[in-house]
């Protein structure tokens, strides 16, 4: 019946069964309400697959860090210089005049509590953030459901049509691929979106609020994405997203943010990090035309957002990293420790933060860059001082510990 985006998880009604209508339904945003929340927005950029960190901020100053990585390594010459310890990969230039203006920022040596290998094991932890506990929802869920009534925006999944484990609980999210294309299957005109309102408002009237809220919230999130699409987007201050995925969605969530439809946290997803062979040199392969992508989207947004960046927090999680050690087929295999990226007018930034254990086979753990932050330190940090929400909700059990990677919001 609805097809939002030809198929958006959470907002789509299925054909199939009433289980499956129901089930679908019920996690769509569930009401509507002026916004009362005044933190940060807070992107997640999840890279899937195990980024590696040490070619993105390469630690040049290490002298086993060549040594172990002879034919992929970044050399000190050919790194962007950061503070003589760390070089950043030339594939990420676009975000040079970020991290000298102070807006763009790095933590090294991030891991889990829990460390593991496996893809699917170390993102399900990852995404429920609560090591020990007996809690099953996702950290995400547990974020939007601290701050008053959210709006049907708050918590967004763009780019695609499921929502990730941290988005599991109570609190509903909306899933779309694009602000263009959501939509109701077969409402090609206004006139036809006019019918297929009020034939759903119709069938609903009078249905138990488990079933009547969640369908009216789903149209009302269908004629805000209407207006919106009626004045085609153009990014501004003269930002140019490349092309493909992360581009295309980075640019839909600062079309949301601006518009103050009231997105508390934006999650996007991009994968193709799994570089177990043909990594690539600095100036070529893989990695660098990976890294491209990732460096012009992420300066492409925030020249997009302008101002509004005082606002906006986005940080790169990555289920773990890789190896130390280039492996025979030019790539890297599963590893640990990682870098997570910052970027936000309340980063602070120009800096690389974290404690550095360095490369050295007494460093390495199992031959693995040592996690000395965990990575949820770090989230915690952006809820406390800029989504101004307690972190011991959202993360049960983490030590009060903080780097000082964001400032507090006025």
């Amino acid at each position: 019946m609805l097809r939002a985006g030809g198929a958006v998880g959470a907002l789509a009604l299925l054909p199939s069964t009433a289980g499956s209508l129901v089930h679908t339904l019920v996690h769509t945003q569930v009401a509507y309400s002026a916004p009362t929340y005044t933190g940060d927005t807070l992107v997640v950029l999840s890279l899937r697959g195990g980024f590696d960190g040490l070619s993105a901020v390469a630690p040049v100053a290490d002298p086993s860090y060549l040594a172990a990585r002879p034919t992929i390594g970044i050399p000190a010459s050919r790194a962007i210089q950061l503070d003589g310890r760390f070089g950043l990969h030339p594939a990420l230039a676009a975000l040079r005049p970020y991290y000298q203006a102070g807006t763009f920022g790095a933590v090294h040596a991030v891991g889990q509590l829990n460390p593991t290998r496996s893809h699917f094991a170390a993102m399900e932890e990852m995404e429920k953030a609560a090591p020990g506990s007996s809690l099953r929802t996702g950290w995400i869920d547990r974020m939007v459901g601290l701050a008053g009534s959210p709006s049907p925006f708050a918590a967004t999944v763009m780019g695609s049509t499921t929502a990730p484990s941290s988005f599991i609980g109570p609190s509903p999210e909306v899933t779309m691929r694009s602000v263009d294309a959501f939509q109701l299957s077969g409402a090609g005109t206004a006139a036809d979106r006019v019918r297929w309102d009020a034939a759903i408002r119709g069938l609903y009237a009078g249905a138990p609020p488990t079933l009547a809220t969640p369908a009216l919230a789903t149209l009302g999130l269908l004629g805000t994405t209407a207006q919106l699409k009626a004045t085609p987007y153009t990014p501004a201050a003269g930002a140019t997203y490349p092309a493909g995925d992360l581009g295309n969605a980075l640019r839909d969530v600062a079309r949301l943010i601006k518009s103050g439809v009231g997105v508390r946290v934006a999650a996007v997803d991009v994968g193709d990090w799994d570089m177990h062979v043909n990594l690539g040199r600095p100036d070529s392969g893989w990695m660098f035309t990976k890294l491209t992508e990732l460096g012009q989207a992420l300066a492409a947004f925030a020249r997009d957002l302008g101002a509004g960046l005082d606002n906006v927090t986005l940080v790169t999680l990555s289920e773990f990293g890789r190896r130390v050690t280039e492996n025979g087929s030019g790539g890297l295999d599963h590893g640990h420790g990682n870098v997570s990226l910052l970027l936000g007018g309340g980063v602070a930034g120009g800096k690389v933060h974290g404690v550095w254990p360095g490369l050295s086979a007494p460093a390495l753990v199992n031959g693995d860059l040592a996690g000395t932050t965990d990575y949820r330190t770090i989230l915690a940090e952006i809820l406390e001082k800029r989504c101004r929400m307690p972190a011991s909700t959202v993360f049960p059990g983490l030590p009060p510990t903080r780097l000082g990677v964001v400032r507090q919001k006025a």
